[in-house]
């Protein structure tokens, strides 16, 4: 397949991945938008729009624009997988991923690949500082609750875990791009990876506008896909941060139980109380295993 292949392109500065399902009435908008933004900068740079089975045109509107290589799926694959097959088509050295909704402030890429350029960060995040997404009341606590595991779990502050706007090395995220799950949430598989194999990512407060066009967010099923990725994505890179609380809890729990029961019981234990301490024993056994596992894996 031709946009697969970087060997026969000169290598660019910036490639923006940007992924639309349905967005004929906005996607030109947009694409001139981030166009203008760039041509005024210093860098060279390419648009891959992936067009995610779209069935409204929109391909079509932006095909043939200077800049930009349009990819079409046939049906719908998701937004990771979207990501994911536009960074592995990128010529350029940083990969910007970013929304075709109208909702962030694409102007500012240049400003985000400036500070990759700098050294201090292998991804720039912008963090919205409001929150304009449908079913807001839903939302909030719950990206509040996703955020706070994530950061208990990476031991890492996280002003913004899922948002869409971001810059980043090709080559330090070529190899986490197998891990992108095909939903939403492959913006914060990116984030958790840099974050587990100690990489310096950097946030960017920026505003966040309305949603041009209709949402294809579904706020149950895909907060339980964001939990699920978290705990995933860390017991991956660091799973002793997930087993390691409950098993300690679980033997502090049975330690407990063991001792009220020596006084109530004399020296018979009972099953429950076995059960509890052998659980604990086991997920630590699990716990020391896996982590064995992917430390020898990354030759640490």
């Amino acid at each position: 397949m031709d946009e697969l292949s970087t060997s026969l392109s000169a290598e660019l500065d910036v490639t923006v991945v940007l992924p639309a399902l349905n967005e004929v009435g906005h996607i030109r908008a947009e694409v001139d938008r981030i166009t203008e933004s760039l041509k005024e900068s210093q860098y060279s740079f390419e648009i891959i729009v992936v067009d995610d089975g779209s069935t409204d045109g929109t391909a079509g509107a932006v095909d043939g624009l200077p800049f930009v290589r349009v990819l079409r799926f046939p049906v719908n694959r998701g937004a990771g997988t979207a990501r994911r097959i536009g960074t592995m088509a990128a010529h350029g050295r940083w990969v910007v991923w970013t929304d075709a909704d109208m909702t962030y402030p694409n102007e500012r890429i240049p400003e985000l690949v400036g500070i990759l350029e700098t050294g201090r960060a292998h991804q720039v995040v912008g963090a919205r500082l409001n929150e304009e997404g449908t079913a807001k009341m839903a939302r909030v606590p719950a990206k509040w609750a996703i955020r706070r595991i994530a950061e208990y779990l990476t031991r890492t502050r996280i002003p913004d875990l899922n948002s869409g706007l971001r810059a980043f090395s090709r080559e330090l995220a070529r190899p986490f791009l197998g891990l992108l799950p095909a939903g939403f949430s492959c913006v914060t598989t990116i984030t958790l990876a840099f974050l587990a194999n100690g990489l310096v990512v950097e946030y960017v407060p920026i505003d966040y506008r309305k949603r041009a066009g209709r949402s294809h967010f579904h706020p149950v099923t895909d907060a339980y896909r964001y939990v699920l990725q978290v705990v995933r994505m860390v017991t991956f890179f660091e799973p002793l941060r997930v087993f390691g609380p409950l098993a300690i809890t679980l033997l502090l729990v049975g330690a407990l139980k063991l001792g009220v029961d020596f006084f109530v019981h004399g020296l018979r234990i009972p099953t429950n109380t076995l059960l509890v301490l052998l659980t604990g024993l086991i997920l630590f056994s699990f716990g020391l295993l896996a982590d064995l596992i992917v430390r020898t894996s990354r030759g640490s």
